[in-house]
């Protein structure tokens, strides 16, 4: 029986949705499955663990872990892992998990497969598939001769299976790390952020130059909140400081895989379309009717998204509400 460790990553007390796909993956696959859980307040997502599979849990309780410092984290995900001797490592291809693991998988001299959107466990075997040249083809890869695999799965990719409450798990609490010699967490600015994460959102609506500038930016936000999506944008929009870069989807912003992705006013650059190709269903609205956002589209409106737009999102009011 393979021995998987799942890192988690979690907020407000709930474990992030990229997680239980990873616990349900580990658990359906008949694997031993342990989680890793970091910071002061841990311990209310432990139960919530050994629901969806996690039989032991590592756990720092650590304040010094509240933010993402990569000299720490580094520290205590290396000691819990020499300490669980595991097979294969799981986590989000977040931009924590991909910085956290590319330390590890470098001090622990380990192989290592991010941003995967496919994968499949039999024994202490793994195999993955991912995107490759901004998802114009995928590659299948599998680990040879590494005692211990990590593997960084895109959120989305994988069912999550329904929870056991009767389940317990055993908890092994792991030394608080020293303090950092080389990073230090000086401030930590969070903005008013009132819709979910892009990276855990079920639906987004995004906007691009077609939106014309910032005040563009309000129709889709009446359009969110019919739908209970999120807002998303392309990097131009971006880089024009129309909107926070935490809103950007693409190759160098977020990448997303919701089951609804609406692009409006964007043509669908490739940088952009490697951020969202895994959204099951993707509607595109433009008025080039050869903008290539509509090769990659399930259905699309070709029309002026000002005018489109507010007639889709009064449409949905009336079948919504």
């Amino acid at each position: 029986m393979a021995k998987v460790l799942v890192f988690c990553e979690y907020n407000d007390g709930k474990v992030k949705n990229g997680t239980l796909e990873l616990l349900s993956a580990a658990q359906s696959s008949g694997a031993d499955v342990t989680a890793l859980v970091l910071g002061s307040t841990a311990e209310s997502v432990v139960e919530q663990l050994g629901h969806y599979g996690a039989k032991n849990v590592y756990l720092c309780s650590s304040a010094d872990l509240d933010s993402y410092n990569p000299e720490l984290y580094t520290e205590v995900t290396c000691s819990a892992l020499n300490k669980a001797q595991v097979d294969i490592v799981l986590a989000s291809s977040s931009q924590m998990g991909r910085d956290l693991f590319a330390r590890v998988g470098a001090r622990l001299n380990t192989g290592i497969v991010s941003d995967c959107t496919e994968l499949s466990l039999q024994g202490d075997s793994v195999k993955v598939r991912k995107p490759l040249y901004s998802g114009k083809c995928s590659a299948e890869a599998e680990f040879l001769n590494s005692p211990t695999k990590i593997v960084l799965m895109r959120q989305n990719q994988l069912p999550i299976g329904t929870p056991d409450a009767s389940a317990s798990v055993e908890v092994h609490n792991l030394e608080a790390p020293k303090a950092a010699t080389h990073t230090t967490i000086k401030e930590v600015v969070r903005g008013a952020m009132k819709r979910l994460d892009l990276t855990e959102a079920n639906i987004i609506i995004s906007g691009g130059r077609g939106m014309k500038d910032a005040d563009g930016f309000k129709i889709l936000e009446e359009a969110a909140d019919v739908l209970g999506a999120s807002v998303g944008a392309s990097r131009a929009v971006v880089d024009s400081g129309w909107v926070p870069h935490s809103m950007q989807v693409g190759q160098t912003g977020k990448t997303v895989a919701p089951t609804l992705y609406i692009a409006c006013g964007i043509s669908g650059a490739i940088q952009h379309l490697a951020g969202m190709s895994g959204s099951k269903v993707i509607v595109a609205i433009n008025k080039d009717p050869e903008a290539p956002i509509f090769q990659k589209a399930t259905y699309g409106i070709v029309g002026d998204v000002f005018e489109v737009l507010p007639k889709l999102t009064e449409e949905l009011k009336s079948v919504l509400q």
